[in-house]
């Protein structure tokens, strides 16, 4: 079973449970990780958020998001914010539907689809699986019961339905826990791995050539030669 390091966990974090995770929460400092497997990282989010500017982060607490993406990008994985996380237009993480110098792209998703009680919209940055290769997502279009609050703000307009604890907003649903780590070890990543790039977002083989697009037959045109990852250029603040 290949391990996985799961960084900036709860200390009561459910990946303690699951096998093959090498769990870094706040006692041990998951900037004290050595490297060398694929990530699932979990960065704070409250110095990037919605509501940042009334956040009161620790001095050190904005720079572990980029140092998690450099991370990602390093040793394959996958990094979990808020969908409305400020890191992807101010460090330019891919928008979806595209891809970064990395190869890396975003995946929109809703928590509650794998069971927790609010919708919990997030963002998953992700580097080394393609999108096709990913473990299927348990789509769930039924409107959650709960909603993810601030200071009571937002149940308002939403039929009043009642916010979730701290707590629960914090914690990573079970299964999207597994589904994550899952996810994480189908991410490979080699030091100098050259790849065509086509227009149309696909990644293939050189050995198919230019035009040798699966995805979309060549008709995007001819694909770009990619090479990642590339020296990491996000600086933490």
């Amino acid at each position: 079973m290949k391990q996985i390091a799961v960084l900036f966990a709860r200390a009561d974090s459910v990946y303690k449970t699951l096998p093959g995770c090498d769990v870094w929460d706040i006692e041990r400092d998951a900037r004290n990780w050595p490297g060398g497997c694929p990530v699932v990282a979990h960065p704070p989010c409250r110095a990037w958020g919605q509501f940042a500017m009334f956040a009161k982060p620790r001095d050190d607490e904005k720079a572990l998001a980029p140092w998690a993406i450099e991370q990602v990008r390093e040793s394959g994985g996958v990094l979990e914010h808020p969908a409305g996380s400020k890191l992807w237009p101010e460090l330019g993480l891919p928008a979806p539907g595209s891809r970064d110098d990395w190869g890396g792209w975003t995946l929109p998703i809703h928590q509650h689809w794998w069971g927790h009680r609010a919708q919990k919209a997030t963002k998953l940055y992700i580097v080394g699986c393609e999108p096709q290769d990913i473990p299927t997502v348990p789509y769930r279009m039924h409107e959650p019961v709960y909603v993810i609050g601030d200071v009571g703000r937002a149940g308002k307009g939403k039929g009043n339905r009642p916010e979730v604890s701290k707590a629960e907003r914090e914690h990573t649903p079970p299964d999207l826990a597994c589904w994550l780590v899952e996810l994480a070890r189908r991410c490979e990543v080699s030091n100098r791995m050259e790849q065509y790039l086509c227009r149309c977002g696909h990644l293939f083989a050189l050995e198919l050539g230019k035009y040798g697009c699966a995805n979309c037959c060549g008709d995007s045109g001819p694909a770009k030669l990619k090479r990642w990852p590339w020296p990491v250029r996000c600086n933490g603040s």
